[in-house]
């Protein structure tokens, strides 16, 4: 029998890409010195995946997920580059950046996992 109950799915999708919009959200601060760009990056990807806490949580449907997941797999590979800069030249990373951008990667990752087994798993 298949277990058709993924509220546990849902709300683990939330809490991970609430959590890592959050961590986004600290570097808004520290980052203004650092250029608009930046701050812009990390502000509208902390806003987008606080967002996105609801349509996981009010469970919006299957393109809502995709849209979430293609958006979030572009986050991984955004904060992937900045974890092998951050290893190929630590002086000129701020301190915390490397332990706080490992952070949202593991949440990221975790919220396209769930989201995937969301989307494709059977009913």
């Amino acid at each position: 029998m298949v277990n058709t109950n993924r509220r546990p799915l849902y709300l683990g999708a939330a809490a991970c890409t609430g959590t890592a919009g959050i961590l986004h959200l600290m570097f808004v601060p520290s980052s203004i010195m650092a250029g608009i760009q930046y701050t812009l990056v990390f502000l509208i990807s902390g806003l987008a995946q606080l967002f996105w806490v609801l349509p996981m949580v009010k469970r919006w449907g299957r393109i809502w997920n995709i849209i979430g997941l293609a958006g979030t797999a572009v986050l991984v590979g955004m904060t992937g580059y900045v974890i092998v800069e951050s290893v190929k030249n630590p002086q000129m990373t701020p301190p915390g950046v490397l332990e706080s951008a490992i952070s949202i990667e593991i949440c990221q990752v975790l919220f396209v996992i769930l989201t995937a087994i969301i989307i494709f798993a059977k009913r």
